[in-house]
C-alpha cells in the first residue's frame, strides 16, 4: 500500500513538472512586447499580464475579425488603445474568466459546497468584468474631457484672439493646459499636422476618436470656420460660454439627485443604527425592572 501511494506521489510529481515544463517552453515562443510607448500597466493588470500575452498569442485564431475590430474601436474611445490591443484585450477577457472560475472552485472546496450554476455564472461575470471596467473608463474619459473643455477653449480663444490661427493656438493650449486626456488628443491633433495630414481630416480623426457632442461641435465649429473664412474667436468665445455653463448646470444636476442617492445608505446603514443606539437604554431598563 505505501508503495502505491509513493508511486502515485511520484507520478503527480512528474505530471506536475512535466507540464510547468511544457508551459515554461511555450512561453518562451512568445514574442517580447516593447511598452516603451504604451501605458503602464496597473498594478493587479500587471500580475496577469503574462498569461494575457501567453492567451493572446496562442488563441489570436479564435477571435474573429469582426469581434476585433469592433473592440479595436471601444478600446480607442477609452483611450485604452494606449494600453492593449483588441486581441490582448480579449484575451484579458479569457483569463479573467478562468480566474474567476478558480475562485469560485476554491471557495466551494473551502466551504463543502458545489454548484454547476455558481461556477457558470462565476465564468460569465470574470469574462464580461473587463467590458465592465471599460465602460466605468469611458464613462471617467468622457467626464474629465468635458470638465477640462471649458479650460482649453479659454486657452483658445486667447491664443486666437492675440493674433495665432488654430494651430498655434492647439498649440500653446497644449503647452500651457492642465493634464489630462484633452491635453493629449490636442497633442495626438497637432502630430498628425506635422505628419502631413490636413487640418480638416486630422479634426475629423480627433472627432472620431472621442464621439463626444460637444467636441463634435468644436470640429464643426472649426471646420466650418476654415471653409467660410469667417472670424473663429467670437465663436470660440461663445462656445466656451456654452460649454461653462453646461458644465454648471451637470454641477446642478448632480446636487439635487445627491439626496435621491442618499435615500438607500440612510435605511439600511443609518436608520437602524440609530434605532439601536436610541432603543437599547430603553431595553436595558425594561430588562432591570423585570418587564421584559
Amino acid at each position: 500500500m505505501l508503495i502505491v501511494s509513493l508511486a502515485i506521489g511520484v507520478s503527480v510529481v512528474l505530471t506536475g513538472l512535466l507540464a510547468l515544463d511544457a508551459v515554461r517552453r511555450l512561453m518562451r515562443d512568445v514574442p517580447k512586447e516593447d511598452r516603451t510607448w504604451l501605458d503602464a500597466l496597473p498594478p493587479l493588470l500587471r500580475l496577469i499580464w503574462p498569461a494575457v500575452n501567453f492567451v493572446a498569442h496562442y488563441c489570436a485564431g479564435w477571435f474573429g475579425e469582426r469581434l476585433i475590430a469592433r473592440t479595436d474601436a471601444q478600446l480607442r474611445l477609452t483611450s485604452l488603445n494606449f494600453l492593449m490591443n483588441a486581441r490582448q484585450f480579449m484575451a484579458l477577457s479569457m483569463v479573467s474568466s478562468v480566474g474567476a472560475l478558480l475562485l469560485a472552485l476554491v471557495a466551494m472546496l473551502a466551504s463543502g459546497l458545489f454548484s454547476t450554476a455558481v461556477l457558470l455564472l462565476a465564468t460569465c461575470v470574470g469574462f464580461f468584468y473587463p467590458r465592465l471596467w471599460m465602460r466605468d473608463v469611458r464613462r471617467r474619459h468622457v467626464a474629465t474631457m468635458l470638465r477640462q473643455l471649458p479650460v482649453y477653449l479659454d486657452f483658445l480663444t486667447l491664443a486666437v484672439e492675440a493674433g495665432l490661427n488654430i494651430n498655434g493656438a492647439m498649440q500653446k493650449s497644449v503647452e500651457k493646459g492642465p493634464d489630462g486626456p484633452l491635453r493629449r488628443e490636442f497633442d495626438h491633433v497637432l502630430r498628425d499636422l506635422k505628419s502631413g495630414l490636413n487640418r480638416a481630416d486630422a479634426l475629423r480623426r480627433f472627432d472620431e476618436r472621442q464621439r463626444i457632442a460637444e467636441v463634435s461641435n468644436l470640429v464643426r465649429t472649426i471646420a466650418q470656420a476654415d471653409r467660410m473664412g469667417s472670424g473663429l474667436a467670437k465663436t470660440l468665445r461663445f462656445q466656451s460660454e456654452q460649454r461653462r455653463s453646461e458644465r454648471f448646470q451637470r454641477a446642478e444636476k448632480q446636487a439635487m439627485e445627491a439626496p435621491v442617492k442618499l435615500v438607500f445608505p440612510l435605511l439600511v446603514f443609518i436608520f437602524p443604527v440609530t434605532f439601536i443606539v436610541l432603543a437599547f437604554p430603553i431595553a436595558m431598563k425594561f430588562v432591570q425592572e423585570g418587564l421584559l
